[in-house]
């Protein structure tokens, strides 16, 4: 649900750029290329710069704290403090694609499954992966690794639902985006 709400947000207040979903900025980036839109082009690929860091902490952190807890708590504190902070909308969506990159490689499983908490694409493509594989069992060829199917769908669900919500926050919250942070306090502690 915080990418989600991350994306949606980010997406209508920062000029149709995601704070999570590096795939969409690359697709955007490139339509705009296309279009000889170089600024266009450059608004979508800097949340990369930002995101891929994130991720590369959040693996350091995870390494260095045994779990992914301070790289939740770090996410959670830069989603929190975005609001509250004289930042342009550039600044503000590094800012909030950082912390994605966190949430990226902090959350990558469940119950010792490998779930993508900030894309959904690969998560619908193992669902259905695993759908196929429960309905007409016996496969020659295994599964990559096993997965639960309602944990996918279950992720893919709450994706849909964060960027619903994040929709409908926008015109009832100054900040918005203290509702994610608040859902990473509260994953933090059912830890």
């Amino acid at each position: 649900m915080v990418a989600g709400i991350a994306d949606a947000v980010g997406y209508v207040t920062m000029n149709g750029v995601f704070a999570a979903n590096m795939t969409g900025n690359t697709v955007l980036a490139g339509i705009d290329l296309a279009k000889g839109n170089h600024l266009g082009a450059w608004n979508h690929l800097t949340p990369l710069v930002a995101f891929f860091p994130g991720a590369m902490l959040a693996r350091v952190l995870v390494r260095l704290f045994k779990g992914p807890r301070a790289a939740i708590l770090l996410e959670a504190a830069l989603i929190a403090a975005v609001g509250f902070l004289p930042l342009t909308e550039e600044d503000a969506v590094m800012i909030v694609a950082f912390a994605m990159g966190l949430q990226a490689s902090a959350i990558t499983s469940f119950a010792g499954h490998s779930v993508s908490t900030v894309v959904v694409t690969s998560t619908l493509a193992r669902t259905a992966d695993a759908a196929v594989d429960r309905l007409w069992p016996g496969s020659p060829t295994p599964p990559p690794s096993a997965v639960n199917t309602w944990l996918l769908a279950l992720t893919w669900t709450g994706y849909l639902i964060g960027a619903v919500i994040g929709g409908a926050l926008l015109p009832v919250l100054a900040f918005p985006l203290l509702v994610p942070a608040a859902l990473l306090i509260l994953l933090l502690l059912l830890l």
